[in-house]
């Protein structure tokens, strides 16, 4: 009996950009696997690569060199409008800073990855999805209009909204203070846990990367340890 299929997997995956100074190695060799359902933390310190492997990951940030085979997809060599397309179906991104539209409502926030998949009740869902993290009473504020929390609870439902695959959330918290970014927590790992979606979480918090099922540990652009968290 196989356990679940990856919905991540990263082979050998290296990204050098040039600066001003030449070449600058920021990822050298990642690898990692994650399973459909699992909830998996990247730690690190601060300019290890954290937010790189996620890019690559998502299909934000083409590699230099390795594969990335996402939800069953290579997408390792995908142009740009098969990239956006790929995400449209399969991807979830929570961003520390929100990204929210600020000229739509919390409504049409969430309302517009379904739109651009051709979700005939695209409005219907958005509103379904706001009233399962807690904003029925907000659906029509503008971001301006919203506390740090509830835009990040936006957010949360426009990743969720078109059932991705796979959801990345980058630093989901660290906009927030500790209350707030304990409540967006909770409610992250119960979305996930009850869509049975991947979960890849970038953090430098250790309690909340203790949430997940495994911790992998970056330093200097590669994966130093992969810890399973104990129940």
């Amino acid at each position: 009996m196989h356990g679940p299929l990856p919905a991540i997997i990263l082979e050998d995956v290296r990204l050098t950009l040039t600066g001003a100074a030449g070449p600058i190695n920021i990822l050298s060799g990642v690898s990692l696997a994650v399973s459909t359902g699992e909830a998996v933390a990247l730690t690190g310190p601060s300019g290890s690569g954290k937010s790189s492997v996620l890019m690559v990951a998502a299909g934000l940030e083409p590699s230099t060199s390795g594969r990335a085979v996402i939800a069953g997809e290579d997408i390792t060599r995908l142009g740009e409008d098969a990239l956006a397309r790929f995400r449209r179906r399969n991807v979830g991104i929570v961003f520390q800073s929100f990204h929210l539209i600020p000229t739509m409502t919390a409504l049409e926030n969430v309302a517009v990855p379904l739109e651009l998949a051709g979700t005939p009740d695209a409005f219907e869902r958005a509103q379904a999805e706001l009233e399962t993290v807690g904003l029925s009473a907000r659906v029509d504020h503008y971001p301006s209009q919203l506390s740090g929390g509830e835009q990040q609870r936006v957010a949360l439902a426009r990743a969720m909204a078109p059932r991705p695959k796979v959801l990345f959330a980058d630093e989901p918290t660290g906009n927030l203070d500790t209350e707030t970014g304990a409540a967006i927590a909770d409610l992250l790992f119960g979305l996930q846990a009850r869509a049975r979606t991947a979960l890849f979480l970038v953090t430098h918090e250790e309690a909340l990367a203790r949430r997940c099922h495994r911790i992998l540990r970056l330093q200097d652009g590669r994966i130093v340890a992969d810890e399973r968290v104990s129940a």
